[in-house]
């Protein structure tokens, strides 16, 4: 049976572990800083940050070219199954897309691309899975199938630490900002079809990591046995605290800790947290 060949985008964040354990392919999106454009993952992350930090204005993202999907389609497997970001929020989806018709004027393989209507740890959740799947011999079209109708399964909540970045951004209005910064509210948000929603807030780290676990707790029936995923924004004591509350209150299949990279990072900010289920 052929092997399906998995590509996604840099804006997963999934760890390096999985990353070469189920052979997956990186389309690199591009993060820039003035005139200085690198791709995501160049900067160490804790550089990234201080980077971040000493700029007045906020970095600017953007999806691959066309080239560099078509490059990663070039490879010896003749099936190739693309996750991407969310289209509601970049367009790495449509550039894929037309990657793929590019390609495919000079090429004859089968390119499925599905828009995962996630980011960060959501969508590397649906590439984790959509990787199981071929492992246990799932032609393309049944992956696709299975992914398609996961994606909107994906629980995902986050607690952002500060609006220092929305109010770079232009997304908040300075004032009111920097009240709730003073203030030490922390923002709840979750990611519900593919854009990102404010839901809740909370004062002070602690309120705010409980009222984060109470909102996916609310999608969790006993006896599930569903994937956790959390992401952190240089902020690892967070990260590890959740994963104990986490796992002494459910059974999970599995847990993974990853760090937020550079893409989700320019909008998270540091001192963030992210929590995915599936």
């Amino acid at each position: 049976m052929k092997r399906v060949k998995i590509i996604t985008d840099s804006s997963c964040d999934l760890n390096k572990d999985i990353i070469e354990k189920y052979d997956i392919s990186i389309v690199k999106l591009n993060v820039s800083f003035g005139e200085d454009i690198y791709e995501d993952g160049d900067i160490e992350k804790s550089e990234f940050y201080k980077m971040m930090d000493n700029s007045k204005d906020l970095p600017k993202t953007s999806c691959p070219s066309p080239e560099k999907f078509a490059k990663h389609y070039d490879c010896k497997e003749d099936e190739i199954l693309v996750l991407t970001l969310t289209s509601k929020l970049s367009a790495t989806y449509s550039t894929a897309v037309l990657a793929k018709n590019m390609f495919l004027e000079e090429n004859n393989k089968k390119i499925e691309i599905i828009d995962t209507l996630n980011g960060s740890i959501g969508q590397g959740l649906l590439v984790v899975r959509a990787c199981e799947l071929a492992e246990e011999g799932k032609s393309i079209e049944e992956i696709v199938s299975e992914i398609e109708k996961l994606k909107n399964e994906v629980i995902f909540f986050g607690a952002l630490d500060t609006l220092e970045n929305a109010i770079k951004g232009g997304r908040v209005n300075p004032l009111a900002g920097k009240i709730i910064n003073a203030l030490n509210f922390k923002i709840i948000i979750q990611v519900i079809d593919g854009v990102v929603k404010p839901v809740d807030k909370a004062r002070g780290d602690n309120n705010c990591i409980k009222k984060v676990i109470d909102s996916v707790s609310k999608y969790i029936n006993d006896g599930d046995k569903k994937s956790l995923s959390i992401a952190h924004s240089n902020c690892i004591e967070k990260a590890e605290k959740i994963k104990e509350i986490m796992k002494d209150r459910y059974d999970f299949k599995n847990i993974t800790i990853s760090e937020v990279g550079s893409v989700m990072g320019t909008y998270t900010s540091k001192g963030a947290i992210l929590i995915s289920i599936l």
